[in-house]
């Protein structure tokens, strides 16, 4: 009896062991993420998509977690590197849905790796909210993929404000007709050449440079020289944050005299600033956020303290934003299911540190395409 008493215990023991287990593992949402920490677009993801993602994760647990159906839920990230890799991310994030098993994933870094990853995210019915991806192909994708959620713009858009700055730079007097116009070649640096092209044309100017360049070119010289050479008014580059720094440093050395110099993704990294120092002044690029906003104010302060880095002027709050959509979302479907989470994202208006976003047609139309460092501030122009 005495042995028999003890089988018994033991098995209790084990149930409740295993009832415990269980309600741990509901006390945790788990979310997957795969992104470059190798390869070219490190240094990219670096500043804008894993510091807001820390960021966020810190702060969502400082606050007792996510509340799911009234149980408060806290926040675990499991991460991957997919070395600046297509077929990586593809096989990162199907262990993540399969292996791994997480609630939600938090999307890749990139235009490319967002689109080459859209058909298996959307396989697994997970909620998929591109941050840094740059496309023309938005409404397409979105309807190809109702999972999926863009939010910084499309290639047309960005091109053709670019376009409008330097178009009303010359109409100022402050620079000529001549642009000399070169892109990283992948998908973002192609699209925005695609559509940067006809857009300078059509505004009247005259492209008398054109170069398209591998993303792991190293030495920038030949381009910056063969630009030179031509006599141009105005540089446009559609470029990567190790090119978009490797051109201007390379436009410094060789004292490229143009009245307007523009570059791509890393040109609002506050670490171009600390690069370049003076010769930043007046360069435009990629993107911006409202500095006049005291939510973004605040936002960049909090950003320092809790990560110790200044975020980018561009799509890191983005980044930022979109996780707090997806839990703004979890807390009024109130589960983790995630067809219902997809539901809410498309139908719901979310408070962000970019504002109040309210998805059409699963697309933010709303956002900044422009920005100038003037006075050592990254500034919004459009």
């Amino acid at each position: 009896m005495k042995h028999n008493n003890l089988l018994i215990t033991a098995a209790a023991t084990a149930a409740l062991a295993m009832m415990s287990a269980g309600a741990l593992a509901q006390e945790t949402i788990t979310f997957g993420a795969s992104a470059p920490k190798t390869g070219p677009l490190a240094g990219g993801s670096s500043v804008t998509h894993w510091p807001a993602i820390a960021l966020w994760v810190n702060d969502v647990n400082a606050r007792g977690g996510i509340d799911v159906g009234g149980t408060r839920m806290m926040v675990e990230v499991i991460e991957y590197d997919d070395a600046t890799s297509n077929e990586n991310a593809i096989r990162n994030i199907q262990r993540l849905a399969t292996v791994d098993e997480v609630d939600f994933l938090i999307a890749p870094y990139g235009t490319g790796i967002n689109l080459a990853t859209a058909p298996i995210i959307a396989q697994y019915g997970y909620p998929h909210l591109a941050v840094t991806a740059v496309t023309d192909g938005v409404d397409t994708f979105a309807e190809r993929w109702p999972n999926s959620f863009w939010t910084l713009g499309t290639s047309a858009e960005t091109a053709s404000s670019a376009a409008d700055v330097l178009a009303d730079l010359r109409d100022r007097g402050e620079i000529g007709n001549r642009v000399a116009l070169v892109n990283v070649a992948d998908a973002f640096g192609i699209e925005l050449a695609n559509a940067g092209k006809p857009a300078l044309e059509a505004a009247g100017f005259e492209i008398v440079y054109e170069a398209s360049y591998p993303p792991t070119t190293q030495d920038f010289a030949p381009i910056i020289s063969a630009a030179a050479a031509v006599d141009p008014d105005a540089f446009v580059a559609f470029s990567y944050p190790g090119d978009t720094f490797g051109l201007t440093g390379q436009a410094t050395i060789a004292d490229l005299d143009v009245g307007a110099f523009y570059t791509g993704v890393a040109t609002a990294f506050p670490g171009y600033l600390g690069a370049n120092g003076a010769a930043a002044q007046g360069v435009l690029g990629i993107g911006g956020v409202n500095l006049n906003d005291p939510g973004m104010v605040d936002y960049i302060a909090h950003h320092e303290e809790v990560t110790g880095a200044t975020p980018d002027y561009w799509a890191n709050p983005v980044v930022y934003s979109t996780l707090q959509v997806m839990e703004q979302a979890i807390t009024r479907v109130g589960s983790l299911d995630r067809a219902a989470v997809i539901e809410e994202i498309r139908d719901g208006t979310f408070d962000t540190v970019m504002g109040e976003w309210t998805f059409d047609g699963n697309i933010i139309r709303d956002y900044y395409t422009v920005g100038q460092w003037q006075d050592g501030k990254r500034l919004n122009w459009l």
